[in-house]
């Protein structure tokens, strides 16, 4: 009986530990998220995140021993929690126009979600290999949408190359982004960006 009372109490230990050290872990990508969402990933240094996170520099590198470890998992928590739109959702609308509107406007809301980390992340793209290798996943959602976007409208030749090149700049971030910075509400700056497109492809 006293060897068992003993065995129980180490596994309920050994569960303790691995709990804690999750939860470390879990503060650790907390505070660096933070941090790259205000000055941004190449600001952020370890020290800040540790600080922020109540831990020493030390655990930080226990459990993310080089930068890519910890920006790839800083990268797959922020996206789990912000997804992109499914494109699934607008690809189903036959009519070009009414599908470019609908995906226009599920990206748009989502980019005023996500404006403050994207602004400051697509700042360091050209200072950081990793942030520029975490981008290309976005860059590629994107290419399928533009794709899907630009089927149905009947351009041909040059035509077909403006329709392409205007819904690419229709779905961009910084596109979006001056255009909510000049004061846009988001049915505004659809109605700008497909008139656009529209245009592209006559």
């Amino acid at each position: 009986m006293a060897t068992e009372t003993k065995s129980t109490k180490r596994r309920y230990e050994k569960r303790a530990r691995a709990a804690q050290e999750q939860e470390t872990r879990q503060r650790i990508i907390e505070a660096a998220i933070g941090l790259h969402g205000t000055v941004g990933p190449a600001r952020t240094t370890i020290s800040a995140i540790a600080e922020r996170a109540g831990v020493r520099r030390a655990t930080v590198y226990r459990h993310f021993p080089d930068e890519r470890t910890l920006f790839l998992s800083c990268s797959g928590t922020w996206q789990e929690r912000n997804p992109p739109p499914d494109p699934s959702t607008w690809a189903s609308i036959s009519d070009p126009a009414d599908r470019l509107a609908a995906a226009l406007e599920a990206v748009y809301g989502w980019y005023e979600q996500v404006e403050p980390m994207l602004t400051a992340v697509l700042r360091d793209v050209d200072k950081m290999p990793i942030v520029a290798e975490i981008q290309e996943r976005r860059f590629a959602y994107l290419a399928n949408a533009e794709a899907c976007l630009a089927a149905g409208w009947g351009a041909r030749g040059n035509a077909a190359k403006r329709l392409r090149a205007a819904i690419g700049l229709a779905l961009d971030f910084q596109a979006w982004r001056t255009l909510h910075g000049r004061g846009l509400s988001r049915s505004d700056a659809i109605t700008v960006m497909s008139s656009a497109v529209r245009a592209a492809a006559v």
